[in-house]
């Protein structure tokens, strides 16, 4: 089985800019998080913006283009909405902490850092931190706003990693039961004679590359398809998601090795919307959206047949992101509520199989492992989290009582470039926290 690993996701934006374009210089360094900002950089600004300063369909992935067009995704791409269902707002209570600003913590190679300083260091659009259910941190730079949505890219999977995990718990998903009972259109695909289980903790064995510094790999017939990005004059491939995924071929077997391809995502939410009669979005809105007491809709992307991309199109406010993982952490209990059922968070909190997790080489993710579309800390650790490319999370530490919603737009794609920031300010917030 050909592996992507996680020093092989390079960067998605730079590499993007060179399709997008013209040839990109991986070399050159970007601007820091203050000279990027969409302030600064005019962007979108005027009646109409300067030519120079225009964000399009065409250049919206282009890093610093990201600082902007990441909290403006409905004015570029074609959205459904996940809509938060007239309900009342819950409560978020606020208890601010101005000295966490001042926080210092160590990274790896030893250097020194403050908290302030590592929210620059990673481009932070947007950061919240719940501490035992209380807001003790929340800040906005560039674009975002409270009340704006940003795209959570791949932190999309972990929601239907979720739905799919309440199915499998009601009765309705049969876990073990292959795609292809369930989506006949994949019976000849190398999804076909997979479990749904194996879907759900990306075991799969598929030909299918996001090897993003390779031409050929397929997650970029992938990204035409799904109409993410522009195809070339003569595209003669796949026009929408679900044509796509009915190409993609075996590779190896399934179970042996975990694996991180997208394109299991968007099976799952086709095995999930044929098992329930509903679709990604409204089941979303149904059974978590609406029930959270969220502040704003949400949105998700969809291809021009109307797909919905499960794979990393939902886009979101950072306090509905919160709210969503303060049920995580309350064992599925939100706003009155129990949301998400015990038992299907304690599942995902078991994990995978950390064996078949490691042979993926990521090498900020010691002893982790994938389940149901989240990534799981050892048992020791106790930590899970919902990641997307470019520094979005939803990570939840129980022994900590700590949640922390992040939006970014790191100009290298591949979380691997902030982890060795994030992950230590994290651990160094929950130590801090505590202690007082």
């Amino acid at each position: 089985m050909t592996r992507t690993t996680h020093l092989q996701r390079a960067s998605l934006t730079l590499l993007l800019t060179g399709l997008l374009c013209g040839p990109a210089n991986a070399a050159s360094t970007p601007l820091d998080a203050k000279a990027s900002d969409p302030q600064v950089m005019g962007w979108m600004q005027g009646f109409p913006p300067a030519a120079d300063k225009q964000i399009t369909f065409s250049n919206y992935l282009r890093f610093p283009h990201t600082r902007w067009a990441f909290s403006h995704i409905r004015e570029l791409l074609p959205t459904t909405t996940v809509g938060r269902a007239g309900t009342a707002v819950s409560v978020l209570p606020q208890a601010p902490r101005e000295d966490i600003d001042t926080l210092e913590f160590q990274l790896a190679d030893g250097t020194k850092m403050t908290w302030a300083q590592s929210l620059d260091a990673n481009y932070t659009d947007g950061i919240l931190v719940l501490h035992r259910g209380k807001v003790v941190y929340e800040r906005y730079f560039g674009a975002l706003q409270a009340d704006r949505p940003h795209m959570a890219f791949s932190v999309t999977k972990s929601f239907i990693g979720t739905l799919a995990a309440m199915l499998v718990e009601e009765g309705v998903l049969d876990a073990q039961a292959s795609v292809a009972s369930y989506v006949p259109e994949l019976a000849d695909s190398g999804f076909g004679n997979a479990s749904v289980r194996q879907v759900m903790d990306m075991t799969t064995g598929i030909r299918y590359s996001e090897t993003y510094s390779d031409p050929s790999a397929e997650i970029w017939e992938y990204s035409r398809a799904g109409n993410l990005i522009p195809r070339p004059a003569d595209y003669s491939g796949a026009t929408s998601l679900y044509a796509f995924l009915q190409k993609v071929q075996a590779e190896g077997q399934h179970g042996d090795a975990f694996a991180y391809k997208t394109v299991n995502s968007d099976v799952l939410a086709w095995v999930v919307q044929r098992a329930s009669g509903t679709s990604f979005a409204d089941l979303l809105e149904q059974r978590i959206w609406g029930k959270l007491g969220a502040e704003q809709d949400a949105y998700i992307v969809v291809d021009q047949v109307g797909t919905q991309f499960a794979g990393g199109g939902m886009n979101a406010s950072l306090r509905d992101m919160a709210r969503f993982g303060e049920a995580m952490r309350n064992n599925g209990r939100f706003n009155g509520q129990q949301i998400v059922p015990e038992a299907v968070v304690a599942d995902i909190r078991t994990g995978g199989d950390p064996a078949k997790f490691a042979g993926a080489g990521y090498a900020t993710l010691p002893g982790w492992s994938y389940r149901n579309m989240w990534w799981v800390a050892s048992e020791e650790q106790g930590m899970f989290a919902a990641r997307g490319i470019h520094g979005q999370t939803i990570y939840v530490d129980p022994k900590a009582e700590m949640v922390i919603a992040r939006f970014a737009s790191n100009p290298v794609a591949a979380n691997g470039a902030n982890d060795p920031v994030s992950l230590p300010a994290y651990a160094a917030l929950a130590k801090y926290l505590n202690a007082r």
